[in-house]
């Protein structure tokens, strides 16, 4: 099972897409299925349009959006496959009122955009668009470049929640956008598992608003630029589709904050934003699914602390939106980023087991469990929390989609006087490749 899961690794290296020959391996590449990239948010109509054209018309339509678009959403080295996802995620509390936790993205990936050194992605939703192209070995044979771009609505969204309750009066909208330039670096080129320094450096433009529940009495920010600069150290990596059958990364990261738009907000400026802030957090994560039993299972462990956080750069644990970030601190159970930490602990497992012999019916539990140092005003009983749930999952041999309906309790979350929270969601996965790949496949038949 090693030499197996590190030539697959070596195939496909994640959601990092690392720049490996498609020629080799092609033997494990059943076990890949369809690589997908991590993403926000989509837009149905929009896909709809490019799905209806030819190819160099929706080249046209996308390299046109890409103009007016740029990453808060964080990519990985360039993506060597041909993509067209889309996914879907809700997450609806049963006890309580928690801010919504949705996402609905569709995502477009072209290795060989107008040359074969130059690679496209778009992540594209009705309010907001992320995009990077990149530049296959720009600076040397092991060294690639990406330049991004991202805008558009309720990006910065803020949602204050403290000790369990979801204060709208104090929540707010952002808007905006900003661009950045990443570079992707491998270490050891011909080694079977790849070792990857990446950096990146951006600005983002925020721009604060009331939403209809925001209090009269409180003051939002002032729009702000952020800088920042972002180095890593990847180990393999892993694929940010939902619930991946294969993956296995081990990676550490720095990132440096700086803001602008210092004043005071809140009500009568009883809040502050600090003028620089630090991340660091390390991270490593195992998926594996034994094919010829249909099982599946995932560990993973994070681990991260900050320096002069605030409310924006704090870490944000809670709900179950597995690709709503690169490094989802998922709590099942809880609201999504119910929980603010300076520094914390983060504990995921999840299995699978199927429930036929064509393996399209799967019953999944996970649990997650915290260890978190609160951010000053956002402390709760005990430092440790925790939930559990299960999940129904449904995928046809074709790998065209996949459907899961999950229930979560989150046992130390706080409502009212009491603990304990439930939650219940759906995330849906569209692959069109493979879709192509099926209707091909027929019509050569």
């Amino acid at each position: 099972m090693a030499w197996l899961l590190l030539g697959c690794i070596h195939r496909y290296s994640g959601n990092q897409g690392i720049k490996m020959k498609c020629t080799q391996l092609d033997s494990l590449e059943h076990l890949l299925r369809k690589c997908r990239l991590n993403s926000l948010f989509a837009t149905g109509k929009l896909f709809f349009l490019i799905m209806k054209q030819d190819s160099r018309l929706r080249t046209l339509i996308l390299s046109t959006l890409l103009l007016f678009s740029v990453p808060l959403l964080t990519f990985a080295q360039i993506d060597p496959m041909q993509r067209n996802l889309l996914e879907l995620g809700y997450d609806q509390p049963l006890v309580g009122q928690g801010p919504q936790a949705v996402y609905a993205y569709y995502y477009y990936n072209n290795p060989e955009f107008i040359r074969t050194n130059m690679a496209l992605r778009l992540a594209l939703a009705s309010a907001y668009l992320y995009g990077e192209l990149g530049f296959k070995q720009l600076l040397s044979p092991y060294t690639d470049v990406g330049i991004g771009l991202y805008g558009g609505a309720f990006g910065d969204n803020f949602y204050e929640i403290r000790q369990g309750h979801y204060y709208k009066s104090e929540s707010f909208d952002g808007n905006g956008g900003g661009t950045a330039l990443s570079l992707y670096h491998l270490l050891n080129p011909g080694m079977r598992i790849p070792l990857n320094f990446v950096a990146r450096a951006g600005l983002i433009y925020s721009v604060y608003d009331d939403t209809r529940h925001t209090s009269p009495d409180f003051s939002v920010p002032d729009n702000r630029v952020t800088g920042f600069v972002r180095t890593g150290l990847r180990f393999a990596g892993k694929e940010p589709v939902l619930y991946p059958d294969l993956g296995l990364e081990v990676s550490v990261w720095f990132e440096r904050q700086w803001r602008t738009g210092l004043d005071p907000y809140g009500f009568n400026g009883d809040r502050e934003v600090s003028a620089a802030s630090s991340l660091y957090w390390v991270y490593a994560g195992l998926n594996y699914a034994w094919t010829n039993v249909g099982s599946k299972i995932s560990f993973a462990v994070t681990a991260g602390g900050s320096s002069s956080a605030d409310r924006f750069s704090a870490w944000r644990l809670g709900g179950v939106l597995p690709l709503v970030s690169e490094f989802p601190l998922v709590m099942p159970g809880y609201y999504y980023e119910e929980l603010s930490a300076e520094e914390f602990l983060h504990l995921y497992f999840r299995y699978s087991v199927p429930l036929d012999r064509q393996h399209r019916f799967e019953l999944m539990f996970e649990a997650a469990s915290a260890r978190l140092n609160y951010l000053p005003g956002f402390e709760q009983p005990g430092n440790w929390q925790t939930g559990a749930g299960v999940g129904l999952g449904y995928t046809p041999k074709s790998q065209i989609c996949r459907i899961i309906l999950r229930y979560g309790y989150g046992f130390n979350a706080i409502r009212g006087a009491e603990e304990g929270a439930q939650s219940i969601g759906l995330l849906v996965q569209l692959d069109f490749e493979a879709w192509k790949k099926r209707k091909r496949s027929r019509s050569d038949q």
